[in-house]
């Protein structure tokens, strides 16, 4: 029996030559005591987490199987060490390797990818974590990626190109310049509401004439006037400075591959070139959401449930996702409080698209103005209706970057 469990290999083998009798018999042939492990082929990957910061990687490995995942050890963060790393762990082909989406971005993913490693970029608010644990290290982090990535617990994030994350930096360059405008007003409008400056009847604030008021004011005081001056230079140059980021996201969306795609989504009511190339920066490609259910889940504008059983609880959106996508939604679907119309701005955009995206956005406008009436003769208050509106606008945008790029893929 001794004898020829060694030569079987294997349990599963052995129980096999014994049968019912209960005696062992002897193999027919020698393929009959090596046809199982033929069937299933030794998995050589190596799980590989890796926990980023600045100046150093903590490395995990775990092996396929049921073997704990080890620590390996920390390196500087250096293409080199990252270059060295690779080689002493083994075949390019046989490595998965993971880390945290963070603020040292994709370049780290873009470089293994060029040494034939496969990496991915994992979300970090959808890492499962377990509420006992109160201990935090880079070691055990990136233990932690190892095992689950081995698991398959992680999800991986959208890798864009490097001209797409480019231009997406661009246009968040222009939302952080919007908010220093906003802030740079709010300055100023305090330090007018202080000294009761009140600008004259019928003037819009921000606008030409009211620009014109503000440079004319004069103080007595040295010290009001120059802080004045400061207050009104700020919000000149970062006035400048946003005209200046529009000119050239118009010149590089025009130039850009998406530039179909931008031209279809402003066919729809509240969505102007700056909306539609922040859509279609910010999700990439569209074709990896196979349903529109699935983009409105990634938006986050879906609402949070706590069911159980018959009982069905849903509360406010759950926010997770893109939060850039998420806000220009919501100001786009604030268009759709109006009846429906095509005139002026919307008609000019229209001109030159395809039927069926026409009839989309048509239908877009029809359907969420009659939502949003609906929603409010409900008692629903107004901000929650826009979410509601916003989160069916995101369906529209899916279906009309659809339905475009099948059109460019046909032709």
């Amino acid at each position: 029996m001794i004898v020829i469990m060694n030569e079987v290999g294997s349990m599963s083998q052995f129980r096999r030559l014994i049968g019912n009798t209960g005696f062992v018999r002897e193999p027919e042939n020698q393929s009959e005591l090596h046809c199982e492990g033929a069937d299933t082929m030794q998995d050589n990957t190596k799980y590989v987490g890796l926990d980023t910061s600045k100046d150093t990687i903590a490395i995990a490995v775990a092996d396929a199987g049921r073997d704990a995942p080890r620590s390996w050890g920390v390196i500087p963060n250096t293409p080199e060490a990252i270059r060295k790393l690779i080689r002493k762990l083994g075949q390019p082909e046989d490595l998965d390797v993971c880390y945290e989406a963070g603020p040292l971005g994709y370049g780290l993913q873009r470089m293994l990818t060029q040494m034939g490693v496969k990496c991915s970029v994992i979300a970090p608010s959808l890492i499962p974590s377990r509420p006992g644990d109160r201990v935090k290290t880079d070691r055990r982090d990136a233990i932690k990626l190892a095992h689950l990535h081995r698991a398959g617990e992680l999800t991986a994030v959208y890798v864009p190109n490097e001209d797409d994350e480019a231009l997406r930096d661009l246009v968040r360059c222009r939302e952080d310049a919007k908010e220093d405008l906003l802030r740079a007003r709010q300055r100023m409008s305090k330090f007018l509401l202080r000294h009761d400056l009140t600008s004259p009847a019928k003037m819009t604030k921000w606008k030409s004439k009211y620009m014109a008021w503000l440079q004319q004011l004069k103080f007595s005081n040295r010290a009001l006037q120059q802080t004045h001056q400061e207050y009104l230079h700020a919000i000149i140059v970062i006035a400048q400075r946003i005209e200046r980021l529009e000119k050239e996201i118009h010149e590089l969306a025009m130039k850009s591959p998406h530039k179909p795609v931008i031209q279809a989504l402003q066919t729809l009511r509240g969505v102007k070139e700056l909306t539609a190339v922040t859509l279609v920066v910010e999700v990439g490609d569209f074709r990896r959401f196979t349903t529109a259910r699935q983009f409105m889940g990634y938006t986050g504008l879906i609402p949070s449930e706590s069911s159980s059983g018959p009982v069905r609880r849903q509360g406010k959106v759950t926010k997770t996702g893109n939060t850039h996508l998420r806000r220009v939604l919501v100001e786009a679907a604030w268009s759709y409080r109006y009846r429906p119309a095509l005139r002026g701005d919307i008609r000019k955009r229209q001109e030159g698209q395809s039927p069926s995206v026409q009839s989309i956005s048509w239908k877009a406008q029809d359907r969420l103005h009659r939502k949003y009436l609906r929603l409010l003769s409900r008692g629903k208050p107004s901000t929650k209706a826009i979410v509601a509106l916003a989160r069916e606008l995101a369906g529209f945008v899916w279906a009309i970057s659809k339905e475009e790029m099948n059109s460019v893929a046909s032709n």
